[in-house]
Formats: structure tokens, sequence, C-alpha cells
């Protein structure tokens, strides 16, 4: 469980920094109250990951050397993906993550018609849930999870990755402009697929050593 529970915390944590529902989360706090947006944020992300793990849960029932091959095929699958994306950006500090979700946020508050909506709390907390959680659907670190509580105890994983994703939503509503003008996306990305190909490696390994 703790093996779970360490993996799903580093894999989720590295791989939300800079990701879609990150600067979804720091563009809502720059306009609403940052607890409420936070609140909405987690509770989309933990809702993502319950039903992530209970999809790699069904996935469980297949022989493990299956498992573990998809496991370890995926996880070489993004991490060379990211390194791939990170080595075609330029090294300046530009986020295109950053304007996709710009681009959300302005269409979901443009659609609005209610004058008073977005000011209160339960309005800023809907409003980011559903946001974040459309933006986290079909994510990699969705499918990591997947993967991850596919060939791990459950528990361990949820427990990781709630954990995970709660300190990338408080990075994200405390100093999200602030990472996002310190580190530069190609680094965030880079970071991303080191990590993914760091637990390829790992998960080869126990599959060789069986």
């Amino acid at each position: 469980m703790l093996t779970a529970f360490t993996a799903s915390l580093l894999l989720i944590t590295v791989s939300e920094l800079g990701d879609k529902t990150f600067f979804i989360a720091a563009i809502l706090a720059m306009r609403h109250a940052r607890r409420w947006v936070f609140v909405g944020a987690v509770l989309a992300l933990a809702l993502m990951t319950l039903l992530s793990v209970l999809v790699g849960q069904a996935a469980a029932f297949l022989p493990d050397p299956v498992l573990k091959g998809a496991e370890v095929c995926l996880f070489l699958f993004f991490g060379l993906k990211l390194l791939y994306q990170a080595s075609q950006m330029p090294a300046v500090r530009q986020h295109t993550e950053a304007q996709a979700a710009a681009e959300v946020v302005e269409k979901a508050e443009q659609t609005q018609t209610q004058p008073q909506k977005g000011t209160t709390a339960l309005a800023i907390v809907v409003e980011a849930l559903s946001l974040v959680f459309v933006a986290e659907w079909g994510d990699r670190t969705q499918i990591a999870t997947i993967a991850l509580a596919a060939a791990n105890p459950p528990a361990g994983v949820i427990l990781g990755a709630v954990l995970g994703h709660s300190i990338c939503a408080a990075i994200a509503v405390i100093c999200g402009r602030w990472v996002c003008g310190w580190l530069s996306e190609r680094t965030l990305i880079g970071l991303g697929g080191g990590l993914f190909l760091l637990f390829a490696i790992l998960e080869l390994s126990t599959v060789s050593v069986g």
C-alpha cells in the first residue's frame, strides 16, 4: 500500500503541475474566492480519482502479466510523448496549457446568464468542480491512475492521488501565477515525462525479477 501511495502521489503531483486543470484553478482563483475554488477543484479531482480507481479495479481481473505489461507500455508512451513535446517547445516561459485554460474559463463565464452567478460560495464551487472535472476527463493523469489502480492496492492509489491533486490545487489557487512565471511549460512537461519513464523502468524491473 505504501508503494502505491508513494507512486500515485509523486506521479500525480508532478504531472498535474502545468496541466490544464492546474491553470483553470489558478485563473478561477484570480477571479473568485480562493477557498471555494480550491474546494471545487479538489472535489472534482477526488471524484475523478474514485472513478479511475473503479475502472482500474475492473481491469484487475485480467492476468497479472497483461496488467504489468499494459502499465509499462502506458508509462513508456506518456513518458516519451511528454519528453518529445518538451523538446519541441521553446525554452521561454510560455504556457499553451494556460492559454487553453483561459479560453475554457472565458467561454464558461460568458455563457452565464445570471448576473450574480459566480459570486456565491456554491456557485464558485460548482463552476470550479464542473470545469476541472471536464478538463481532467481523458487526461494522462486519469489514465495513469487507472493503470496504477489495476496493479496496486486501491486504497494507496486513492490516498496518494487525492493528496497529490490537493497539493497541486493548493499551489494553483495560492501562487499559480508565480509558478507559471518561474517555471516554463517545457520544464514542467519534461519533469512529467521523466517521471513517467522512471515508473516504467521500475515496473519493468519488477516484471523481470518476477
